[in-house]
């Protein structure tokens, strides 16, 4: 077992998501301009599991985040701001042997062309985390396990960290896996893993543009048709929503070990119809006990798009931690999605959950309606307020 372990309080049965993977130190520029032009940065936190776990805490859930960083001041600063968001750190472990990972990124959003990122992970501590020095006793704390497909692509040995973890297995949680394909980590190596990984898991997460990029896979019923095994599979779409196919628990291991976290019944999805590319939200029987539902997107004044799709998951996660309709999941997921968006960081407060669920609460036309902006979730804010003409 590796070394003192970082943060105050421990992981315990109370504990409803531990997620793990790499957090690390953003600089985030002053203005606008090339890296080459920008004279100074701001600094923030950013990492796919971290951000997760910083969203379900902040909106009111036990959280815990597992990972490895440097003895180092950078170190120092993820614990305690990570720390700050009420996450347990407990089981985070300091490596005295290399350093925390940094990235500096320019103001453009990540779609543009002149957006630019330059990281500095390559051998960090994170990179060192292996079946041999994680506390699986931490990992498997909570009732779901968080984690994505970044991990993977650092090591070999953070490949086979993940291939450990979601090995079915006596007590094993709800594992839940943000596919999060990062095509640069993947430079001559196979991003074709990360398919066999996600069959592995209770709860996916992947965009229909990753599926395409990384496995040649197009359309939301073909990468269902390729990820067969998990109980729900959300595909993001984009501008057009998001599309789940839900059929509940399998018996077996995979249902004994969930840990408590329902997954989506057929009868917690809403009842709708049209056809597969309707703007309205919609269910369907699909095959056996599988139900469809597909939810449209939110317009939102984009300020900076990134940690939006960790933000989806934690929004997604906590309605389903609540034990809420499918369509109802998928609407949290686009509102904590849209806290995200419209401010500058990775990192935001999410709107008060009684905010959340009055605008999840409205009806089609009122949701189709809603235009959201920066300031949006100051808890103050009716729903009319945030519609548009």
């Amino acid at each position: 077992m590796p070394g003192p372990a970082a943060g105050t309080a421990s992981a315990d049965a109370t504990t409803e998501v531990v997620c793990l993977g790499e957090s690390m130190v953003t600089f985030l520029p002053s203005q606008p301009g090339r890296l080459a032009d920008v004279p100074s940065f701001g600094r923030g936190i950013g990492g796919a599991e971290s951000n997760v776990a910083c969203a379900l805490a902040a909106a009111g859930h036990r959280t815990a985040w597992v990972g490895r960083v440097g003895a180092d001041g950078f170190g120092d600063h993820l614990v305690e701001t990570i720390g700050g968001y009420g996450v347990d750190t407990s089981a985070v472990r300091r490596d005295p042997e290399r350093p925390t990972g940094i990235y500096f990124r320019t103001a453009t959003d990540r779609g543009a062309g002149a957006h630019e990122v330059a990281y500095y992970r390559a051998g960090s501590a994170a990179s060192a985390m292996s079946p041999a020095n994680v506390p699986y006793e931490e990992v498997f704390a909570g009732r779901v396990l968080h984690l994505s497909g970044i991990t993977a692509a650092l090591s070999a040995d953070c490949l086979e960290l993940l291939r450990e973890l979601t090995a079915p297995r006596p007590g094993r949680p709800l594992v839940s896996f943000d596919v999060n394909h990062r095509p640069h980590l993947w430079r001559g190596g196979d991003s074709s893993v990360l398919l066999e990984l996600a069959r592995r898991a209770d709860l996916v997460f992947v965009g229909e543009d990753e599926a395409e990029e990384a496995w040649g896979i197009v359309g939301a019923e073909a990468i269902r048709a390729a990820l067969p095994e998990p109980a729900v599979v959300v595909v993001k779409r984009g501008s057009a929503g998001a599309t789940v196919f839900a059929s509940g628990l399998r018996p077996g291991p995979r249902s004994s070990n969930a840990g408590g976290a329902e997954t989506a019944p057929a009868s917690h999805s809403s009842e709708g119809g049209g056809a597969e590319n309707a703007p309205a939200s919609r269910s369907r029987e699909g095959a056996g006990a599988e139900v469809v539902t597909s939810v449209p997107a939110l317009r939102v004044d984009v300020v900076a798009a990134v940690g939006a799709g960790d933000a989806f998951a934690a929004g997604f996660l906590s309605a389903t931690l609540r034990g809420l309709p499918v369509r109802d999941r998928v609407r949290h997921g686009h509102l904590m999605a849209a806290a995200a968006l419209t401010v500058p960081g990775d990192l935001t407060v999410p709107p008060a959950r009684d905010h959340a669920d009055r605008l999840v609460a409205l009806d089609e036309a009122a949701w189709g309606r809603l235009r959201l902006g920066p300031g949006w979730t100051a808890a103050d804010r009716a729903p009319e307020e945030v519609r548009t003409p």
